[in-house]
C-alpha cells in the first residue's frame, strides 16, 4: 500500500498508527469496545487516509457508524468512501480489502440498535444533530 495519512485528530492519528505498527496488538481495544483501521482515498486529494473506528459485525460485513460526536458535518472518511467505496480494513493483524456502502433505512433500523449496545453514545449523538448519522457496512471482497 501506498503512503497514507492519518487523520487530523491528533488523539485519533495517534490511536490509528498505534493500532497500525503494533499490527493490532495495541489499539484494537479501546475504552473496551473493539476498533479497526478503515482506510479511504481522498476524494479531492486522491490520497489515501486512515482513521481507527468502533465497529461491529453483521454476518460476515463489518460495520461503522459516521457520527463524528454529533456533530453538524459527516466525518471526511464518510464523503471519501461515498465518492470512492474501495476501502482498506485492519482489524486486529487481519488486513483485506472491502467495499463499503451506506447502510438503507430499513437496514440501518435494524443495525443502530447492534452498535448503540456497543457505544452507547451513539444514541445521545444522534440525538444532538439534525443529521442522520449514517451507518455503513464494509463488505470484505
Amino acid at each position: 500500500m501506498t503512503e497514507v495519512k492519518d487523520s487530523a485528530t491528533p488523539w485519533v492519528a495517534k490511536h490509528t498508527r498505534e493500532y497500525v505498527e503494533s499490527h493490532g496488538k495495541r489499539g484494537h481495544k479501546w475504552h473496551g469496545v473493539r476498533t479497526l483501521v478503515l482506510t479511504t482515498t481522498g476524494r479531492k486529494s486522491g490520497d489515501k487516509r486512515r482513521n481507527a473506528l468502533i465497529y461491529g459485525t453483521d454476518g460476515g460485513d463489518y460495520l461503522v457508524v459516521a457520527s463524528k460526536g454529533g456533530n453538524k458535518s459527516h466525518p471526511l472518511w464518510y464523503l471519501n468512501l461515498v465518492a470512492d467505496p474501495d476501502v482498506h480494513v485492519q482489524v486486529g493483524a487481519e488486513k483485506f480489502d472491502a467495499t463499503a456502502r451506506v447502510a438503507s433505512r430499513e437496514e440501518k433500523q435494524r443495525l443502530w440498535p447492534t452498535m448503540a449496545k456497543i457505544w452507547p453514545e451513539y444514541d445521545r449523538y444522534q440525538a444532538r444533530t439534525n443529521r442522520d448519522i449514517p451507518v455503513i457496512v464494509l463488505e470484505p471482497t
